[in-house]
């Protein structure tokens, strides 16, 4: 079976979040890399070009909406899905001006995170398998 071309990039603040999914998210048959912060994304210097962000609105020294655009700054171009715990119009706003995918709010109860993401990667890779087949 084909797999999904390039992880997902994980960047949250909160430890418990990054785990748990990591673990989900490797259940479901995708690479996964964590960052728990958006200065060891940056400080990446082995980014890969194809994958999917999965980035928290809110860290310190820099939000999501900023390290999407810093990303976006130096041509990497990753597809982005935006996670919070608190969203609001503004931050939806601030979400599409920047080009994220998706905005998720947590916990991620109905699916729309996974569906996301898988979303993304078509993008990344049309043509692949939205879900992993048994």
């Amino acid at each position: 079976m084909p797999q999904h071309r390039g992880p997902v990039l994980v960047v949250d603040d909160d430890a418990a979040v990054r785990h748990s999914l990591k673990f989900s998210l490797e259940l479901e048959g995708l690479a996964v890399r964590l960052y728990e912060d958006a200065a060891q994304l940056l400080r990446d210097a082995a980014l890969p070009r194809a994958g999917c962000l999965v980035v928290d609105a809110r860290m310190p020294g820099m939000d999501g909406v900023q390290l999407v655009g810093q990303l976006r700054a130096r041509n990497i171009d990753l597809p982005a899905i935006l996670i919070t715990a608190r969203c609001s119009p503004e931050l939806r706003r601030r979400a599409a001006e920047a080009g994220f995918r998706r905005v998720v709010e947590k916990p991620f109860e109905d699916g729309s995170l996974l569906d996301g993401i898988h979303d993304a990667l078509a993008v990344v890779a049309p043509g692949w398998p939205l879900r992993k087949t048994p």
